[in-house]
C-alpha cells in the first residue's frame, strides 16, 4: 500500500511540476490571467479534471506558478551568481545572468516578473503579495551586494539601494528592448553598468601584456 501511495505522489509531483512549467510559460506572454485549467489541459494533453485536482482554484494556480516561476529564475540567475566574490563582483555577475536569462530566455516571453507584475500592481490579493515578495526579494539581494561593494570601496559615490533600484530599472528596460527586437540594448546595458561599478579587471596576463 505505501508503495502504491509513494508512487501516487510522486506521479501528482511530476504532473504538478509539468503544468507549473507551462504555467509559467504561459504567463510570461499572457499574463496569469491567461491561465486557465482548460488551456493547459488541452496543451499538454492531461484532463482537466486532473489539473483541478492538484490546484483546486485558479488562484491556486496562479500562486504554484509565480513559485515555479521563482525557482526556475533562482537556478538560472541567482544561484551561478554565488561563485563570485561579494560585492561588486556578484553584482556583475547577477547582472550579466539576467541579461543572459533575458537574451536566451527561459520563458518565451522573456522575464516574467516583467509580464506579470505589470498585471497585478493594482490587484490586492495573495497573488499580487507573492509577486511583490518576489520583487522585493530581488531588490534586496541587489541592495545588499550594492552595501558590500560600498564597504569594500567599489561603488564610490553611490548610495546603495539607490544603486540596486536603478540597476533593476536598466534590466528591466533591456528585456523590454530585446522583447522588441533591439538587440543593442545588452550592450547599452552593459556599459550602464561598467559606468556604475567601473570596468571589470581584466586578467592579469592582459596587464602583464599591455605593461611590457
Amino acid at each position: 500500500m505505501n508503495e502504491i501511495s509513494d508512487g501516487r505522489l510522486l506521479r501528482g509531483a511530476r504532473s504538478r511540476q509539468a503544468v507549473t512549467r507551462h504555467a509559467a510559460d504561459i504567463a510570461s506572454v499572457d499574463g496569469l490571467g491567461g491561465l486557465s485549467f482548460g488551456r493547459l489541459a488541452d496543451d499538454l494533453g492531461i484532463s482537466k479534471a486532473g489539473i483541478q485536482t492538484l490546484f483546486r482554484t485558479k488562484e491556486r494556480l496562479q500562486l504554484a506558478t509565480v513559485a515555479a516561476a521563482a525557482e526556475i529564475f533562482t537556478d538560472r540567475v541567482i544561484r551561478p551568481a554565488e561563485e563570485a566574490a561579494e560585492g561588486a563582483p556578484r553584482l556583475r555577475a547577477l547582472v550579466a545572468a539576467w541579461l543572459d536569462y533575458a537574451a536566451e530566455p527561459v520563458f518565451p516571453g522573456g522575464c516574467f516578473w516583467s509580464a506579470t507584475l505589470p498585471e497585478f500592481d493594482s490587484r490586492p490579493g495573495p497573488v499580487r503579495d507573492a509577486l511583490i515578495e518576489q520583487h522585493r526579494g530581488w531588490i534586496a539581494l541587489l541592495t545588499r551586494e550594492a552595501e558590500n561593494a560600498a564597504a569594500a570601496g567599489e561603488l564610490p559615490g553611490a548610495e546603495p539601494g539607490l544603486a540596486a533600484v536603478q540597476l533593476a530599472a536598466v534590466l528591466t528596460a533591456t528585456n523590454i528592448a530585446l522583447r522588441l527586437g533591439d538587440s543593442s540594448s545588452l550592450d547599452t546595458a552593459r556599459r550602464i553598468v561598467d559606468g556604475m561599478l567601473g570596468e571589470p579587471p581584466r586578467p592579469a596576463t592582459q596587464r602583464t601584456r599591455k605593461t611590457r
